[in-house]
């Protein structure tokens, strides 16, 4: 029979880097060692899931229509950094290296895994391009098969009859790696380093 702390540690398990012993820890602390958190991180998980939501414009997430990145008046919006995930945006925005735009992909073309052109957060990248919003895209995508298929795609799917600038991370994140896991050096020099993509 499972019971209400087996799925607790179910659901602790589907967190990214928690495994059984992790999961079983949290459990505890959260049930004995400090029970007065677990309200707290229920309310806050709560409010969460009602305030946040994808910004408008780019798919960062906010509380608002646009995000603090998007409803920047100091940012190039004209520049845009094309991410897989919002955590790479935090990582890049870390950095200090990139204070243009930025849009969220929310993952990359991956077939053997169903994922195609309609599950990301493609068409409202095009339609910008098309409402002349954006004159350069720098593809901060992963340096993997999959990755560099989505970077074709985009290219592919870009509107001929905009002059739009379109450009690819260099040399510093290595092979197969993602802008997540990069140090802020890294970071900078594979921004500055960015090189036309054909």
């Amino acid at each position: 029979m499972t019971t209400a702390f087996d799925r607790l540690q179910e659901a602790l398990r589907k967190l990214p880097g928690v495994g059984y012993r992790s999961s079983e820890r949290i459990a505890l602390h959260l049930l004995v060692g400090k029970p007065d958190q677990l309200a707290t991180l229920v309310e806050a998980l709560g409010e969460a899931s009602r305030s946040i939501h994808r910004c408008s414009r780019c798919g960062n997430l906010s509380e608002d229509t646009l995000c603090s990145v998007c409803a920047d008046p100091r940012r190039d919006q004209r520049s845009v950094c094309v991410v897989e995930h919002v955590p790479d945006l935090v990582a890049i925005e870390r950095s200090g290296s990139w204070r243009s735009g930025y849009h969220v992909l929310h993952g990359k073309l991956s077939p053997l895994h169903g994922v195609g052109p309609d599950d990301l957060n493609i068409s409202s990248l095009i339609a910008r391009v098309v409402a002349g919003e954006i004159d350069e895209i720098v593809l901060a995508l992963p340096n993997d098969v999959e990755g560099e298929a989505t970077c074709h795609y985009l290219q592919e799917r870009l509107p001929s009859d905009r002059d739009v600038r379109v450009t690819r991370i260099g040399f510093g994140i290595p092979s197969g790696g993602g802008v997540l896991y990069a140090d802020s050096v890294t970071l900078k020099s594979a921004l500055d380093n960015r090189r036309a993509f054909h």
